[in-house]
């Protein structure tokens, strides 16, 4: 190929665009490997063929219009990967309903914000998990749901919240049940098709929390025409078809397992197998060698946790070949050892952001070894990529680093009721600013060399410190915080907060860990706690963040990045 002048590149084009909606696809996707299994769910011990998926696709989005649901009202779904995850995405795509995706690590606080946010009338949830109780939560935001009517929901704190639809199978005042609402459905309703028929590809169909450096998440809206291409061609770079087989650890909650997972799958013919409800190495080994996946996702942290398994080695794992790694960056070695030990030799490396729907950059079965561990790959088809100065704008020449930036058909549509902070991200001329640092080689590799953004990233989650420090506002014997992130071997990066207290408080880390207890969600909550006089500030009193994070790893003895 010639050789780049410029960190400036296109994608291929060979191949075009899906110019449908996500149901009609799919739809499409099922006449045409009707028997093919769609669905493994081992924990539930559930299996669907593409037509038995499509009919319960069918019956559910029957029964969301028969609670009155229209085409652009938002549907949440807190919970964790299951069938029931996956026949709610495809049927709020069928009717165009807006899909927003809850993380389970959500509390209270979290949750009225997102309902509240995105205008949910409909929320689909777990009862309990681990030590969490959901319904408790729900209710002690919607007390009135005790005594109102299924479907009939008005509470104060809560007011475009109407039905609330539970995942158990006991009977609770006030919640449906999912399985009366599915079953319900007619499968042969008309009106499902005929709805569908109306809808735009570039119409919104889901809408992803993100965390940003600016405090509260924002809700990033997809559309159809971003996530299925997208979907599709993550697919098309694993070389994914009817016979191959897809475990999918990562959670559905987040673009990694919504689209990277079951889109790539399903635009292919391809099976997905959900090996739990959450991750455990365990039950992806066994799901990998029962199953006879030839593909796995994870983000590095997930993989190392296989690898370093005591019992890796009694799980034949023969029939893997390829997969994503993505969400944070992949070490070399543990690269090397999921080639070498897992039979993943033609795994390759994703790199995107919720807003781009998510991948906008990926390396292929075919990208030498060497490129694959040490980048990101190559833009994505039918996508603009650039790296420019950041304070200049201009696109910087070949090997230097700048700002990262996108442009093209997967750029979400905004941040939800929020144009200010849309214009912030995406500019005028169309290109979302990733707020990562980068540089671009002259056959059009990238490699990241780190962020702009402060954000944090722990495991693949994405944690804003503004959003944990304006919580930590609300304590009363604090008088400042300061939330960084550290680096972690396990994690890639773990929270630190330098806390001053307010003058005579009596405060210590117990106190803070049992403050954010039950209010955020506990991966939110900072691992590290110092009480600090102050922070190392600039002469314009700006914090100097980078300070503090060299003073914790040199106390902590951790590796820095």
């Amino acid at each position: 190929m010639s050789k780049i002048k410029d960190s400036y590149s296109r994608g291929a084009t060979d191949i075009p665009l899906i110019e449908k909606t996500l149901g009609v696809f799919f739809d499409e996707i099922a006449a045409k490997f009707p028997e093919n299994e769609a669905l493994v769910s081992c924990h539930q011990n559930i299996r669907y063929s593409y037509s038995q998926l499509q009919c319960e696709t069918n019956r559910l989005a029957s029964s969301f219009l028969s609670l009155g649901l229209k085409p652009g009202d938002r549907v949440a779904i807190w919970a964790n990967n299951s069938a029931e995850w996956l026949i709610t995405q495809l049927a709020t795509a069928k009717i165009g309903l807006v899909l927003v995706n809850f993380n389970p690590a959500y509390r209270a606080s979290e949750l009225e914000y997102a309902l509240n946010k995105a205008g949910c009338k409909a929320l689909i949830t777990l009862s309990t998990f681990k030590t969490t109780n959901y319904l408790e939560l729900i209710r002690s935001l919607a007390p009135e749901i005790h005594s109102a009517t299924p479907g009939m929901l008005d509470a104060v704190k809560l007011p475009f919240l109407r039905t609330v639809i539970q995942l158990s199978e006991e009977q609770v005042p006030g919640f449906m049940r999912f399985s009366d609402l599915i079953a319900a459905g007619d499968p042969a309703d008309e009106s499902v098709r005929h709805i569908g028929a109306t809808l735009k590809n570039t119409d919104p169909i889901n809408i992803q929390f993100t965390s940003g450096t600016t405090g509260s998440p924002k809700g990033a809206a997809l559309t159809h025409r971003g996530i299925l291409n997208n979907g599709f061609f993550l697919g098309e770079a694993m070389k994914l078809t009817s016979t191959d087989r897809l475990c999918i650890p990562v959670p559905l909650f987040h673009c990694f397992g919504m689209v990277v997972g079951n889109l790539a799958a399903l635009t292919h013919g391809t099976a997905i197998v959900y090996p739990n409800d959450s991750f455990d190495p365990v039950a992806v080994l066994q799901a990998v060698q029962n199953e006879r996946c030839t593909a796995l996702h994870g983000v590095p942290t997930m993989f190392i946790t296989e690898l370093d398994h005591p019992r890796f080695q009694e799980f034949d794992l023969s029939t893997l070949r390829t997969g994503i790694m993505a969400g944070t960056a992949c070490p070399i070695e543990v690269m090397k050892r999921v080639e070498r030990d897992m039979h993943m030799r033609e795994v390759t490396i994703a790199y995107g952001m919720t807003e781009t729907s998510p991948a906008s950059y990926q390396s292929t079965c075919e990208t030498p070894i060497e490129k694959r561990v040490s980048t990101i790959g190559r833009v994505h088809p039918h996508l603009e990529a650039k790296i420019i100065n950041p304070e200049s704008g201009a696109i910087v020449p070949i090997g230097t680093v700048g700002e990262l930036c996108v442009r093209g058909y997967s750029l979400m549509q905004g941040y939800w009721d929020d144009p200010e902070k849309t214009a912030q991200t995406i500019d005028a001329d169309g290109w979302i600013h990733s707020g990562d640092l980068a540089a671009m080689d002259e056959e059009g590799y990238v490699s990241i060399t780190g962020r702009i953004k402060d954000m944090v990233i722990r495991g693949g989650e994405n944690i804003s410190p503004r959003e944990i420090e304006e919580f930590l506002y609300q304590h009363p014997a604090i008088q400042d915080a300061q939330v960084i992130g550290v680096s972690d071997r396990k994690y890639g990066e773990e929270l630190c907060v330098w806390i001053v207290p307010r003058a005579g408080a009596s405060i210590n880390e117990d106190d803070i860990r049992a403050f954010c207890d039950g209010q955020i969600a506990r991966y939110k909550i900072p691992r590290y706690i110092r009480f600090v006089d102050g922070f190392p500030m600039t002469l314009s009193g700006k914090v100097q963040k980078f300070k503090m994070r060299e003073i914790m790893e040199e106390e902590l003895t951790l590796a820095v990045c």
